[in-house]
């Protein structure tokens, strides 16, 4: 039986992308639905666990301790639903820099399993992107595309991994895990 975990990347799955860069908790906004479902998955004994590309950082757009106070406005957010989020993992370096942490190398994913000491066969790994979709395939777990953020697009491009299962927006996917384990 695998872990109980459920991996979600965040811009353009738990909250609202922007093109510009979530720079401050101002501009962190949760897309309708989201912090509920990972509410459910906190009750259903679900460890949930962020992987996120901050590179925001890296471009000097804005510091660690923004991240860590958008982080703490995520974290507040969802334990008001009455979840809890495990565990985030990011990569702060900019998109040319040659790290194995920055998605769609599977780095970041690699950490996770070990800090956790699990094995992410098959674990649900939820994004919006297609490198999302790459680092979580390469790392062993279900890819599942929401069309939120950047979904449809990335769905549009037609390049998914094999398997990949597709959900209107990060509730719908929960209800599938949810939905599933019943059985």
């Amino acid at each position: 039986m695998p872990t109980k975990l459920v991996i979600l990347d965040r811009d353009g799955v738990i909250n609202f992308d922007s093109a510009q860069f979530i720079k401050n908790p101002a501009e962190w906004k949760p897309i309708p639905g989201s912090l509920e479902a990972i509410a459910r998955l906190s009750q259903s004994g679900y460890k949930v666990v962020v992987a996120t590309n901050q590179s925001g950082v890296g471009r000097g757009l804005f510091d660690m301790e923004m991240l860590n106070q958008i982080h703490t406005k995520m974290h507040k957010a969802v334990v008001a639903m009455g979840g809890r989020i495990d565990a985030i993992f990011y990569c702060p370096h900019a998109a040319d820099s040659k790290c194995d942490c920055r998605k769609p190398k599977p780095g970041m994913f690699k950490r996770i399993s070990e800090t956790l000491n699990v094995d992410l066969a098959g674990v649900p790994a939820i994004g919006d992107s297609l490198r999302d979709l790459q680092a979580c395939a390469a790392a062993g777990c279900q890819p599942m595309l929401v069309m939120t953020g950047k979904g449809t697009k990335t769905k549009a491009d037609n390049d998914l991994p094999a398997g990949t299962l597709e959900f209107a927006d990060l509730a719908a996917a929960v209800d599938h895990i949810l939905a599933k384990e019943k059985k």
